[in-house]
């Protein structure tokens, strides 16, 4: 399936302002990049890099005015997320060294403390990729998902207690309690076809059977093509824009998603 995908900023810089941005599709991982376009006015130079977990990064400094980021990319991927039931939870001995960073309490996700429950949720699941599909049918039982509900990233916990939140929330949710349970996650942010409201999305994906496997807490099926932007720990990692200092506004924010050409597959 090839996908157009858009995200546009405009943001109003009262003071000089550093910014790091994560827009660029990533890159080796289930989908093929064929045509990209970046563009920012006032034009500024911008330093490209790869953050520790190979997601493209694009740091600038902007002055004072209006600045106005356009991206577009046409990508080629699957129209369906693999799945395996069954697949098997992998001791801790065998994981591969890249993969040990998602075990670990991170910011949002405080999986130290969630063990209890996870247990509980999955007590009668095979370990593994049945455990975590325990999991994400729990989230969707107890925690609401209300776009729009929150302006800045919570935590597992508060999340937990609140029981409701945006996307990454429960993406957040799911990840510390895979972690609780030994199983390595990550959020993932990106695109969804036919998301509704369309904006960026953001799921997790977690490690069992020797690979990462998809799974979203907002969605009724994994149905929907999705392109992948960066992956991370928790939010603060795949944070579409960084900024320091107190100058810089965003006071619009547009993505899109459109089909170019649907293979069936």
């Amino acid at each position: 399936m090839k996908l157009r995908v858009s995200c546009n900023l405009c943001f109003q810089i009262d003071d000089v302002a550093a910014l790091i941005f994560m827009l660029r599709p990533f890159r080796g991982v289930r989908q093929w990049i064929m045509r990209e376009t970046y563009t920012i006015k006032p034009a500024i130079a911008v330093t490209e890099s790869t953050d520790s977990y190979g997601n493209s990064c694009q740091r600038l400094v902007a002055h004072p005015g209006v600045l106005l980021i356009y991206t577009s990319a046409e990508v080629i991927v699957g129209g369906h997320q693999d799945t395996l039931p069954g697949a098997h939870f992998i001791e801790i001995q065998n994981l591969p060294n890249d993969v040990l960073p998602f075990l670990l309490p991170s910011r949002y996700c405080e999986s130290d403390r969630f063990g209890e429950l996870a247990r509980t949720i999955a007590s009668d699941a095979i370990p593994g990729y049945d455990q975590v599909y325990k999991i994400v049918e729990w989230i969707k039982l107890t925690i609401q998902y209300i776009p729009g509900s929150s302006d800045f990233p919570l935590s597992a916990l508060e999340i937990h207690q609140r029981g409701y939140g945006v996307c990454r929330d429960l993406a957040h949710l799911g990840i510390a309690l895979c972690r609780s349970i030994s199983i390595p996650a990550r959020v993932v942010v990106g695109y969804l076809h036919n998301l509704q409201p369309m904006d960026l999305h953001a799921w997790f994906e977690a490690y069992v059977g020797g690979r990462w496997y998809t799974f979203d807490p907002t969605q009724s099926s994994l149905s929907g093509a999705r392109v992948i932007v960066a992956f991370g720990r928790d939010a603060a990692d795949v944070s579409v824009f960084h900024q320091f200092g107190s100058g810089a506004l965003l006071t619009d924010m547009q993505a899109n998603v459109e089909i170019l050409h649907n293979t069936g597959n």
